[in-house]
């Protein structure tokens, strides 16, 4: 149990049925009055923000978010399959749970698997990933204005802005945060 007393960032309870992580925290002790506790808190499954009072005596559960290593073997269909190093279990997780940058993720690449009570609810790609370029316009000599960039497609299909000197069939390094071309691999 957590008192809302004893709320710090990061700090992930349960309430409602709901599992939440507070963002910010504050607290408040009015000159008259009770003191209370004036929370972000984010719903971590769901994502939603919302912000809070609570007062300090407030008791909830501990909410423990389970974060696993495990490695992206395929996908079939809407079903994208992830390996437990340890086990060798594969385990199936839905389309609809992926973040929209798991674009930038090919097979064989390690991903943290968030779960709550056994049930996968996210699923956190690398920070960075290198990838090769399979298709996009030549740069030609002249076209070198200060940040100049194209259009590449990569080998997962994902699509990212490049410098004009990257060619097809080169190895790059892709932020998956921002989708931004960082570096050749």
């Amino acid at each position: 149990m957590v008192s809302a007393g004893d709320f710090r960032n990061g700090v992930t309870f349960e309430m409602d049925g709901q599992v939440y992580q507070i963002i910010e925290f504050q607290h408040v002790k009015p000159g008259k009055g009770a003191a209370f506790v004036r929370t972000k808190i984010r719903n971590v499954i769901g994502g939603a923000v919302t912000e809070r009072t609570f007062n300090p005596t407030d008791k909830f559960p501990t909410a423990y978010i389970e974060r696993k290593d495990m490695e992206y073997s395929y996908s079939d269909g809407d079903l994208y399959y992830f390996m437990d190093p340890e086990t060798y279990d594969m385990i199936p997780i839905s389309k609809d749970t992926l973040p929209e940058n798991f674009k930038f993720v090919k097979e064989n690449i390690t991903c943290r698997i968030l779960s709550y009570k056994g049930s996968v609810f996210g699923v956190e790609p690398p920070t960075t990933v290198d990838l090769q370029v399979t298709k996009t316009d030549p740069g030609f000599a002249g076209n070198t204005a200060t940040n100049a960039t194209k259009p590449a497609t990569l080998e997962t299909g994902a699509e990212v802005k490049v410098p004009l000197f990257i060619d097809e069939g080169e190895m790059i390094t892709i932020d998956t945060r921002t989708g931004e071309y960082l570096s050749r691999a």
